[in-house]
């Protein structure tokens, strides 16, 4: 019989982080989310009822929250509004690195572009937030986490 879940091991958001391309720490960004959809069609099959299915597609999307501290992101994703320029395309390292955890788990997500700019948003009495959701095509785990 398996030993319970030592709940010390259970990793905490607080320690999470999110660099840019250069390696810089987003000290702004309190969340993050990455997904892959994955896509499948589905596959009539001779001898059985049951039908298959064949991966076909893969889609990853995501977002980034956080404080406004600056308006450096919104400019860069503004890019994309001039007729002759192409959109901001950027990679980013995300990391949650729990000092009570087995380890930490790095994941890089490739080819990030914004798919929506928040140019402003405000209301009075509250600290401004901001979300930025994102598509991305590829990711790499950096470093996994495993029991020791």
């Amino acid at each position: 019989m398996a030993a319970p879940l030592d709940a010390k091991k259970v990793i905490s958001g607080n320690y999470g982080f999110c660099y840019d391309v250069d390696g810089n720490w987003l000290t702004n960004v309190t969340k993050v989310e990455a997904n892959i959809e994955i896509g499948m069609e589905e596959i009539k099959r001779a001898g059985t009822r049951w039908l298959g299915n064949k991966t076909t597609t893969l889609k990853g999307s995501g977002s980034l929250g956080g404080y406004m501290v600056t308006s450096e992101w919104i400019e860069k994703m503004a890019q994309v509004t001039d007729d002759e320029s192409s959109p901001f395309v950027t990679e980013l390292v995300v990391k949650l690195d729990d000092p009570e955890s087995f380890g930490a788990y790095r994941v890089r997500l490739k080819n990030v572009t914004f798919d929506n700019i928040p140019v402003i948003n405000y209301e009075v009495g509250s600290i401004v937030e901001q979300e930025y959701t994102f598509v991305f095509s590829g990711y790499e785990v950096l470093d996994g986490i495993r029991a020791a």
